[in-house]
């Protein structure tokens, strides 16, 4: 039998006497708080790249799905330029974010330290390649998981070395085992940061790196001019609007309930009221499915409710549409009111606990574009749009009964979404690319991408002032005069303000831009 690549280059390290991991590793004793842990050289990496290949070899990986990376920064001036590559694989942190945020248990980290996937167990639902900062876990399209370095485990099992270890020519990459204790209260910040990378504290990388003495101040990802849109998740897109929607209708029944009981209100909310709160939700929580690798396991996405927000989020939001579909029965039965009453008050603050877990989905350090207190704002501001279904309807079945209280609690709502979307777009302007700060850079780049689907953003602009805050306007004038004009303008009003919210959720996926490690000038990071 021929071969491998990897063998061949082995063999002829082995021939030619160069200097690097062998076969057989001479693995340290873990001792009592200790694990396993990746040492880099950057001293030493050339940047053959060695290391990818054979990780890929030895993981049967295709060409774009890299479990290690080889990324470069360049500073200095002409006739002195320096150059630094980091080879990153992993980290195999003490708090992985990819672990705590998956919603099926997927992830093991193993008494040895070492980070493990548990692939039969994925949905492939993408949350943990959102979560880590280093941009660590990879989709694999032809599997429909999640796939990522597990330090090739079942090889230091026989005491061999990882691949990349053993690939590497200069010997740059080493395993070594680490006091977690020592290094969290000692050796973190000195020795767990390189160029261009998110600060070792956020995950508590593990990861040891030797710097050369001195690297220029200017140091540059050579990546830097790659700017690409991330994926338009087109599923999520439909699911957190139509949820959004469904719960800001929900608030309007139940504040509608209160008032009618308390003689303050003339409109008696009935079953269609309900239904049109309901079905919001019930067609857009199916669709979330459409958004996983393997959608026939979407239930098993309740397992971790002790730190994932995405089962916080699945949970509560089913518990909503039950809860929600109850309520729609209490009025088709003509059941009893207090009884019906207190089921909306339990169905409501399930829905309001529900958006606010699905907005802390996305309040994650590795993506600043939404690591911010305007998405939560923003989540709940789409609820306007509950408010003029239920107005909508009202104007269509009963146009008799006044109207201005629904219109005018989602004009004051509309108001409150339109100056949090105002602030998003000024804070994300306000970062420089030419910052030191990772994530002021990620904002940076997140800002140009907004300029690149300028017209997308005026679009949303111009529908949304037009059709969210002038025509109910323009309704609450022409009450009295029309009510055929009025339910036309309001139906209208509806519809395209679903549309402008549809533009700013699409911007909201393609302009995020995740923390990461630089990559090649060619090739560019190529996870983003």
């Amino acid at each position: 039998m021929s071969e491998t690549p990897l063998e061949s280059f082995i063999n002829y390290k082995a021939d030619t006497g160069m200097q690097c991991g062998n076969y057989s590793i001479d693995l340290p004793e873990l001792g009592e708080n200790e694990q396993y842990r990746f040492h880099f050289d950057a001293t030493k990496c050339i940047g053959c790249r060695c290391c990818e290949v054979a990780c890929n070899e030895q993981n049967n990986n295709p060409a774009d799905i890299k479990w290690r990376r080889v990324g470069e920064m360049e500073g200095g001036e002409f006739g002195s330029v320096s150059t630094l590559f980091n080879s990153m694989s992993c980290n195999h942190c003490v708090d992985p974010a990819c672990l705590i945020g998956c919603p099926t248990n997927a992830y093991i980290k193993f008494d040895n330290g070492i980070v493990f996937h548990d692939d039969p167990a994925c949905i492939g639902c993408s949350y943990c390649t959102w979560n880590c900062p280093y941009s660590v876990p990879t989709f694999h399209e032809e599997r429909s998981i999640v796939t990522k370095c597990h330090m090739c485990h079942e090889r230091l099992d026989v005491g061999q070395s990882p691949a990349c270890v053993q690939a590497c020519p200069s010997g740059a990459i080493e395993i070594e085992a680490v006091n977690i204790q020592e290094w969290l209260q000692e050796d973190i910040d000195k020795q767990g940061n390189i160029e261009g990378v998110v600060n070792a504290r956020v995950t508590n990388s593990t990861t040891r790196f030797t710097l050369p003495e001195k690297l220029p101040s200017d140091l540059k990802a050579m990546d830097e001019h790659h700017i690409k849109p991330a994926h338009p998740e087109w599923p999520l897109v439909f699911m957190t609007l139509l949820t959004q929607i469904s719960v800001g209708a929900f608030l309007a029944l139940f504040l509608g309930e209160l008032l009618y009981i308390s003689g303050l209100s003339s409109i008696k909310p009935d079953i269609s009221f309900a239904l049109a709160a309901l079905i919001p939700a019930a067609v857009g929580l199916p669709l979330s499915a459409l958004h996983l690798g393997r959608p026939i396991k979407a239930l098993s996405a309740f397992k971790n409710i002790k730190t994932s927000w995405l089962s916080r989020e699945g949970l509560a939001l089913a518990l909503y549409a039950s809860y929600a579909t109850v309520v729609v029965a209490f009025f088709y039965f003509e059941l009893s009111t207090t009884i019906r009453i207190i089921s909306e008050a339990v169905a409501l603050g399930l829905g309001l606990y529900g958006i606010h877990a699905q907005a802390m989905i996305y309040r994650i350090a590795a993506r600043p574009s939404w690591n911010r207190h305007v998405t939560n704002m923003k989540f709940f501001g789409v609820g306007y749009v509950g408010f003029y279904i239920l107005a909508t309807l009202l104007l269509f079945t009963q146009s008799s009964l006044p109207v201005n209280t629904l219109i005018t609690a989602g004009l004051l709502i509309a108001l409150a979404h339109l100056f949090f979307t105002i602030e998003d777009r000024r804070q994300i302007a306000a970062n420089t690319l030419f910052s030191d700060d990772v994530s002021q850079k990620s904002l940076a780049k997140t800002a140009k991408l907004y300029k690149r689907f300028n017209v997308i953003k005026n679009l949303r602009m111009v529908l949304f002032l037009t059709a969210s805050i002038l025509l109910p306007l323009l309704v609450l004038l022409m009450l009295e005069q029309s009510s055929e004009v009025s339910m036309l303008l309001m139906l209208t009003a509806l519809l395209v303000s679903f549309i402008s919210e549809i533009c700013d959720r699409w911007l909201f996926y393609v302009t995020t831009v995740p923390l990461s490690m630089p990559g090649g000038f060619f090739v560019g990071d190529q996870r983003h």
